[in-house]
């Protein structure tokens, strides 16, 4: 569900009567025109972007980190990415799937013996997200009382040269599997005397780390790598808002077409225009057009305005700081008090990247790592705080209008009920700048 809604309206479309239903006694073709026509109001995409900007609306920081590791942040994935946008990705996906992880890799190269070869073959660990689609299975042991990765399997895509086109290239799809000794590598291919294709073994290698450089990233934590994603409910609502939507776009259609009512004028052809007329000798003949009364369409105007303020509201909820005073006893339970939703899912990506430091520094072997710091002072004291703080980002960002800003915040009752969105732009203009323009 949550893969479709960040896909927007074109995936939406794709799933079709999975999120919307195909009603009883429905035509096809009428199903397939109003599906065509169906748009998605991305509350859900929307949110997850502001929520995982806010953590970087400041530069990622860090301390203690070796020189050598510290070259590696410009491009910490070898495809160009800064440790910035790297962890902003990885929190971007724990505020959407609830959960992905960071892998601490190390290119394969035969002949390297020493630190120095591996300067001169460039070679350097990376990261590597693991978004939670491409994760197929994780298995654990436990080794002097801690419960360690004993296997990790995901799918990965990798480009090679097209063998009979220079000019071409192929994705391949592939499995890798990671243990704390040694790593393969399959890939589905035709065997011979085979009906269907079979994953069999590509490549494999020593894992000379001697654990899985694995480091898990929570959403929302359920236990062990265990995840639920912390806008799960927001999904839900934005799935029935695409479905009400549609619903409203029809009867809006219907409403528009008024039917033309004719009695008594017998069974003769009649001509409508503006340059006809008709007429009839009975005196019970009548003519008119039936219209929608249009108490459905502003019943169902509503409820969508409903289900959008629920969804701001569960959005802003992850910046609300959790209020009251606590225990030491419930201080003891909760490591994490006086903080927001959003604080605590930065607290884990901040975990998780220091502990991809450490595997970084094993690696180089290096003897400290250091650690990272995401800025997480964006708590909020309460919901409507909270709320007007998210149609503030939300404008900024360009999602929504002033205007819809100005309304929003005149529908929370902190601006005059009598001002216009008119009359207060006619007022913005004739104000000085501000010092900000006037720089």
């Amino acid at each position: 569900m949550i893969k479709c809604l960040m896909g927007g309206t074109e995936a939406m479309r794709e799933a079709a009567t999975l999120y919307l239903p195909k009603w009883p006694s429905e035509a096809e073709q009428d199903y397939k025109v109003r599906k065509s026509v169906a748009t998605l109001f991305p509350a859900f995409e929307w949110t997850v972007d502001v929520l995982s900007g806010k953590p970087f609306s400041k530069p990622v920081s860090w301390a203690g980190v070796p020189k050598d590791i510290e070259a590696l942040f410009e491009d910490i994935d070898l495809q160009g990415t800064n440790l910035h946008n790297f962890l902003y990705e990885v929190t971007h996906s724990a505020v959407s799937d609830g959960f992905c992880g960071i892998l601490v890799e190390y290119p394969q190269a035969s002949g390297v013996k020493s630190r120095a070869d591996e300067k001169k073959a460039g070679l350097r660990p990376y990261w590597v997200k693991i978004g939670l689609h491409s994760l197929l299975d994780v298995r654990f042991e436990r080794i002097n009382g801690k419960q360690v990765i004993s296997q990790l399997r995901f799918v990965e895509s990798v480009v090679e040269p097209d063998p009979e086109d220079e000019f071409s290239q192929l994705c391949i799809e592939q499995v890798r599997v990671i243990e704390p000794t040694r790593w393969r590598t399959y890939r589905e291919k035709q065997v011979a005397n085979a009906r269907e294709k079979e994953w069999v073994l590509h490549d494999e290698g020593v894992n000379t780390l001697g654990v899985v450089p694995f480091v898990p990233v929570y959403g929302k934590r359920k236990g062990h790598f265990k995840s639920k994603p912390p806008l799960a409910e927001l999904a839900y609502l934005n799935v029935e808002h695409w479905q009400s939507k549609s619903d409203q776009q029809t009867i809006l259609h219907v409403a528009r077409v008024p039917l033309l009512f004719v009695r008594c004028f017998g069974t003769e052809d009649i001509v409508v225009g503006i340059n006809s007329a008709l007429s009839s000798d009975n005196e019970n003949a009548d003519v008119r057009y039936v219209e929608h009364s249009g108490d459905a369409i502003e019943a169902g105007r509503l409820s969508l305005q409903d289900l959008e303020d629920q969804m701001r509201q569960i959005g802003a909820e992850l910046l609300v700081v959790k209020p009251g005073r606590m225990t030491i006893a419930q201080t003891r339970a909760d490591n994490e008090p006086q903080t927001c939703a959003l604080q605590r899912i930065v607290q884990a990506v901040e975990g998780a990247a220091d502990q991809a430091l450490s595997f970084t520094a094993d690696w180089m072997k290096q003897p400290t790592s250091g650690s990272i710091d995401i800025f997480s002072d964006f708590g909020v004291a309460n919901q409507a705080e909270a709320t007007l703080q998210f149609l503030l980002d939300m404008n900024q960002e360009g999602k929504i209008s002033d205007e819809t800003l100005f309304e929003e915040v005149q529908r929370r009752g902190l601006v005059n009920d009598m001002l216009t969105w008119k009359a207060e732009k006619a007022r913005i203009k004739k104000s000085p700048p501000s010092p900000d323009q006037t720089a």
